[in-house]
């Protein structure tokens, strides 16, 4: 109920108390005060019908979604800040509450045209998905919180292929050597780009996984250290992880650490890693092609299990959660697998002679 007052200023007082909600407010004109109890009524009916308040008549998509940005604690990674941007360019003049299936239909259309593909589009609106989730489960708004993922599942009607393809690319021992030469010999090189890239074919730790290592994390007598803010599919923030360091890193760590005890031990950019892998890819003779910085990773994890290291050790080193994850990063061969049994056999065949010749004695 509304209850109304005027007050010795000549100005109306309202009140509004209705399904648990009270709201209070002081206005010119009683005729405002009025229409001003009849919204918040209405908004406590909507409340008490659904759980959720209604939409604000003139709130957009792009308001929502930079109050959404404004609760992120740590700068969000490239991918999402990027997606969030366009989102907010390509949809944020929408009105909330005229959201819908028509018009995620057209955004599609449009992402499509600008040639983006299903595995791009289907990401897009994972990222409008989340944003609108947390503004009906956080903010408690009356929002078709599924509307994005619907849209999603529609794409493969549209006969867009929402999969990503597994990448398989390693470089090859030549491709390497042509990078280390051309690094060695530039004499502008200032990031020890050899050295980090063997770091990580040692470890087989992403970019900025080396970028964020602390020498304050490292445990000189285990010859491990701790990876911070691992990346995990759920859970980022806070994902710390203990991680061996296997003889080949060891070496490369050692001298770098003598006589310091904190400070990062690879105080370079992630990004500009990255980009500096890519460009010198592309000026050696001759230019190595389809390349990134990110498949040494896929080479060290294949190198991991050909040293004999069984699921969970290289899980481990890598982070990665379950086998799925695990085994898009693996390219053993059929070879690989006899050389495996070759060696374990030969293994075996040297114990049994060793035991022979105890018995012997």
């Amino acid at each position: 109920m509304a209850t109304f007052s005027q007050l010795p200023s000549g100005k109306w007082r309202v009140q509004v108390r209705k399904a648990g909600l009270y709201r209070a407010a002081t206005f010119q004109l009683k005729s405002e005060a009025k229409t001003w109890a009849t919204a918040i009524e209405a908004q406590a009916n909507h409340v008490a019908a659904g759980g959720f308040a209604p939409v604000p008549k003139s709130s957009t998509l792009g308001d929502l979604i930079d109050k959404y940005t404004e609760t992120f604690t740590k700068t969000p990674g490239l991918t999402k800040a990027a997606t969030l941007a366009m989102l907010k360019r390509d949809l944020g003049k929408v009105k909330l509450a005229s959201l819908n299936a028509v018009t995620l239909r057209d955004f599609i259309d449009r992402r499509q045209d600008a040639g983006a593909g299903g595995v791009t589009i289907a990401g897009d609106l994972s990222f409008l998905s989340a944003v609108l989730k947390w503004g009906k489960h956080a903010r408690h708004l009356d929002l078709p919180d599924r509307l994005a993922l619907e849209a999603r599942a529609s794409l493969t009607h549209r006969g867009l292929d929402t999969r990503s393809k597994e990448r398989s690319r390693e470089p090859t021992d030549d491709e390497l050597d042509r990078l280390y030469l051309h690094w060695a010999t530039n004499p502008w090189q200032k990031t020890p780009m050899e050295l980090i890239c063997r770091f990580a074919l040692a470890t087989g730790m992403r970019q900025g996984e080396i970028c964020r290592l602390d020498i304050s994390d490292l445990d000189r007598e285990e010859k491990s250290i701790v990876i911070r803010d691992r990346k995990d599919p759920k859970n980022k923030q806070g994902n710390n992880q203990t991680v061996p360091l296997l003889p080949a890193a060891w070496s490369i760590v050692e001298p770098l650490i003598k006589d310091r005890d904190s400070g990062f031990m690879f105080p370079y950019n992630s990004s500009s890693l990255s980009a500096a892998f890519t460009r010198s890819c592309q000026k050696v003779e001759p230019p190595i092609l389809d390349l990134h910085f990110h498949d040494l990773r896929h080479r060290a994890t294949a190198s991991f299990f050909r040293m004999g290291l069984d699921i969970p050790q290289v899980a481990l080193l890598t982070g990665h959660k379950t086998w799925a994850m695990l085994r898009r990063y693996t390219k053993i061969t059929a070879g690989d697998v006899h050389a495996a049994i070759k060696k374990t056999a030969s293994s075996a065949l040297v114990q049994a002679e060793q035991i022979g010749d105890g018995q012997g004695d």
